[in-house]
């Protein structure tokens, strides 16, 4: 009995992925307008969150520059009060500034602050108050002073008990015009005459919340003693070496200081590490808002896109019945549009990514300020609108791979 071989059927050819990115690349083409205007919103939003996430970076940056120009490493120590209503008030002297630098290690400055008050004469009659601070050569390592002219006076001037001063800069300019002026010109400070030997400025303007104000001269500690009938001092200020050494070296100079004194005294010893963590927490705070905020505008060109997809469906629905005629599998055609969905999705991403690095880098182009520049943002950017065009674009592919190609082929 003769045997009947059968020819083995031959496979239905698959679109590759290559076809299917080429069938969307040519519908795109196609419809460049409409998909262009698709694609805004995408650009607008992956722009944002580059955009939002450099403004936070460079916000906080700001912020912190701003406390460490006070100084990041400075602690202040300061006496408020518990004294016995009977007793004399349990102030700070030179003596526990100097216990302390004996006995707690990693502290690189220090100085005392001696507020004194006195008048001094700006023309025409007038007089203005001055605050004189007699403190060490070291207080202006310890407050990160900037001197703008002549120099600080030091350990020679405090030791030799010069009477030489440093004018504060708006002080100096008000009564002799400049601060170059005022340089060598004599002022008496109770009676006494003191040379100008500096001006100065803090690094970051404290609006009067310092112990520095605008009508300051600093002078020698040993100098401003002849004033004072007590070795009592308002503060005492310490430098330390690292800012990871800000919280335990405060914790133990609280104690040196307080080991030394009545156990009702009440000393505060502060330093500036509450108030970067604030300001970090703020700056944070102030990127999840604007991060919201354009993943909104995220959130709208995604529905953006699955609009214009849908339509794209019904507009098509001859064309998905033909293919699925000639063999399309449901897979290929949800693969098809949800294709053209992404590709959507990603031009407008790519495009959103060089607008958001482009604006930070001409500002760092024009101006000297160094705007910091995430390369994660971008990187997040491209994964996020590549997750919104799939996101969006699954409803619209679902329903085509869903038609029937009978009823496809019947629709005018």
């Amino acid at each position: 009995m003769p045997t009947v071989t059968t020819a083995p059927a031959t496979p239905r050819p698959k679109l590759v992925l290559s076809e299917i990115l080429s069938f969307g690349y040519d519908t795109f083409c196609s419809n460049k307008v409409r998909f262009a205007l698709t694609a805004l919103g995408m650009v607008i939003g992956t722009a944002s969150l580059i955009l939002v996430v450099t403004i936070g970076m460079t916000g906080k940056q700001y912020v912190l520059n701003q406390i460490q120009s006070i100084g990041a490493n400075m602690i202040e120590g300061e006496y408020q009060g518990g004294a016995q209503p009977s007793s004399t008030p349990d102030m700070l002297t030179v003596d526990d500034m100097n216990a302390v630098l004996q006995q707690v290690s990693g502290i690189v400055a220090a100085s005392p602050v001696i507020p004194l008050d006195d008048h001094i004469p700006v023309g025409g009659g007038k007089v203005k108050d001055l605050r004189i601070l007699g403190v060490f050569p070291a207080y202006s390592q310890v407050r990160n002073l900037v001197v703008l002219s002549g120099r600080m006076f030091d350990a020679q001037d405090e030791q030799a008990r010069n009477k030489v001063g440093v004018m504060q800069q708006k002080l100096a300019e008000q009564i002799y015009g400049t601060v170059e002026t005022a340089i060598g010109k004599n002022v008496k400070v109770n009676g006494l005459p003191f040379t100008i030997v500096g001006t100065f400025r803090e690094r970051v303007d404290t609006f009067g919340q310092s112990e520095v104000t605008d009508n300051s001269m600093l002078i020698p500690y040993s100098v401003a003693r002849y004033f004072t009938d007590t070795p009592a001092v308002r503060q005492l200020y310490f430098s330390a070496a690292e800012p990871s050494m800000v919280v335990p070296v405060t914790e133990q100079v609280k104690k040196v200081i307080q080991s030394r004194h009545r156990p009702e005294s009440v000393y505060v010893v502060q330093n500036l590490t509450e108030l970067v963590t604030v300001a970090n927490r703020t700056a944070n705070a102030l990127t999840m808002v604007l991060l919201l905020i354009a993943a909104v505008t995220l959130l709208v060109s995604g529905i953006g896109i699955m609009n214009i997809m849908l339509a794209t469906v019904t507009s098509r629905i001859r064309e998905i019945g033909i293919r699925k005629a000639i063999g399309a599998t449901n897979r290929e055609i949800r693969f098809q549009f949800l294709s053209e969905a992404i590709l959507i999705s990603l031009i407008g991403g790519l495009v959103g990514v060089v607008i958001g690095l482009a604006l930070p880098f001409s500002v760092r182009f024009l101006t000297e300020y160094r705007i910091p520049i995430s390369g994660l943002s971008a990187i997040v950017a491209i994964v996020v609108s590549s997750l919104v065009g799939i996101l969006f674009g699954t409803v619209p592919a679902t329903r085509a791979a869903k038609m029937d190609p009978v009823e496809s082929l019947r629709y005018e």
